[in-house]
């Protein structure tokens, strides 16, 4: 499975620099490290010993061991597993430290799909996240270290940036006093909410009574409710003001001493115009 291609990469990479370190000779380092193999891999080299012998067997080199652990360890439907993750492999929001590591782990299995630096130094720079992505990319790097090393060092400006805005600006001030939190308005009062302007989006007064300029978008169209005609409301309706003033007269003159055949007339001339509109 994939867990035994990264155990064996890693046990790979943990030989050589225990070579490097203990500058272990090269007739040596195949009997150096099939000391340490343990499980399936120690009963498959002692199977090989016995096949070809122990004089043949441990002159092996290094570089030829490691060709021979691949065929019995990279299954090569699994190898195509990992180039198609190492070919999807993407920066998980912020998180360059873990998405480098996977990186690494998958690039020594899938020697074929990146086979050099270039290759290697592309392909990771092309799963980094877009706020960091130019920024590598312009500065050109020669290897995959520079690389890693560059994107760690924007990833921390960025988030150190992004946190410092958040603390100077974003960050709230509690309320101190004792009035109750309102669901409605999501504002801190007593009572009632208080009134909301749609033109100028403040809170304290009515649209009606707003003194700044009125928004276009924010304007409705005034509609009579007794005719349906648009322009005007009921009241400032012509016909409805001429009959307000007409039967303001008539009371007037009734309360001026108009005698009872007077009234009785008025009242007839009433009813005529009601009749007739």
């Amino acid at each position: 499975g994939t867990e035994g291609v990264v155990g064996l990469s890693q046990w790979v990479e943990k030989m050589e620099s225990v070579f490097h370190i203990s500058g272990c000779a090269v007739e040596n380092q195949v009997k150096f490290a099939t000391c340490t193999l343990l499980g399936a891999a120690l009963t498959w080299w002692n199977r090989h010993v016995r096949t070809l012998g122990h004089d043949a067997a441990y002159p092996m080199t290094w570089e030829i061991l490691k060709k021979k652990l691949p065929d019995k360890y990279y299954p090569k439907g699994e190898i195509k597993k990992l180039e198609i993750k190492l070919w999807n492999l993407k920066v998980k929001g912020n998180d360059v430290g873990g998405y480098t590591h996977r990186f690494q782990e998958l690039a020594l299995m899938c020697t074929k799909f990146i086979s050099n630096e270039t290759e290697k130094v592309e392909k990771y720079i092309s799963g980094l996240p877009n706020n960091i992505h130019g920024n590598v990319m312009a500065a050109r790097p020669k290897n995959l270290d520079d690389a890693i090393e560059l994107a760690n060092d924007l990833m921390d400006q960025k988030l150190r940036v992004a946190q410092a805005y958040a603390v100077g600006t974003g960050e709230k001030k509690s309320y101190g006093g004792s009035k109750p939190l309102c669901p409605k308005c999501n504002y801190h009062h007593d009572g009632v909410c208080a009134p909301k302007c749609t033109n100028c989006k403040k809170i304290g007064h009515w649209t009606k009574d707003c003194w700044h300029p009125i928004n276009a978008n924010n304007q409705r169209t005034i509609t009579c409710y007794e005719y349906g005609n648009q322009g005007h409301y009921m009241s400032d309706w012509p016909v409805l003001k001429n009959q307000g003033t007409e039967a303001r007269g008539m009371v007037y003159a009734l309360g001026g001493g108009e005698t009872n055949q007077d009234l009785d007339n008025t009242e007839d001339n009433i009813n005529a115009w009601t009749l007739s509109f």
